[in-house]
């Protein structure tokens, strides 16, 4: 699919900014992986969440396996950037884009691999590691369960990173087969 056709779709959205890129400009590390374990509650408590995501190696095989990443933004207005909880309630508008853009690329034969801003909360308790997981059509690993330094992308891409203390960027990336 030429990207013309993925770009018009995607402006109907509020999307902030956006870039294609070759998934080879992705830069993979560990040391991602030591913040999750060591800062997120959500490590070893869901499906999109290391460990079960698996290997940092694993996760660049899979995503490298996909020529083709769209990464993009969107932005939310807080009222307090310090507030993780009221924060995270801001995704939802994000993650409903990131879903409807898989979805036209899949309709559209596309085959792809998401991942997204934060780990996924579609169920109010995961299932793991008791059960297989009960959406897997619509849960999404979270960026840094991949061990992706996004930074660095975002710099060379000259996107924005942070907006302000009332602003919250969420980052999206859909790794395509060209």
């Amino acid at each position: 699919m030429k990207f013309e056709i993925i770009e018009e779709y995607i402006t109907q959205f509020p999307i902030y900014q956006y870039a294609l890129l070759d998934s080879s400009q992705l830069e993979f590390s560990d040391k991602v992986r030591t913040i999750c374990k060591r800062e997120c509650p959500r490590y070893g408590n869901s499906w999109s969440c290391p460990p079960a995501v698996g290997s940092v190696e694993k996760c660049r095989e899979t995503c490298l396996k996909y020529p083709k990443v769209l990464l993009f933004s969107s932005v939310a207005e807080v009222p307090d950037y310090f507030n993780l909880e009221q924060n995270l309630k801001t995704k939802q508008e994000h993650e409903l884009i990131t879903r409807k853009i898989e979805k036209f690329l899949r309709i559209n034969g596309v085959p792809c691999y998401t991942l997204s801003s934060d780990s996924c909360s579609y169920c109010e308790k995961c299932t793991y590691p008791k059960k297989t997981c009960a959406h897997p059509e619509i849960m999404h690993p979270c960026i840094e369960s991949h061990g992706i330094v996004l930074t660095n992308t975002i710099e060379q891409n000259q996107m924005d990173y942070f907006l302000g203390e009332n602003m919250i960027l969420w980052f999206s990336l859909i790794f395509m087969e060209s």
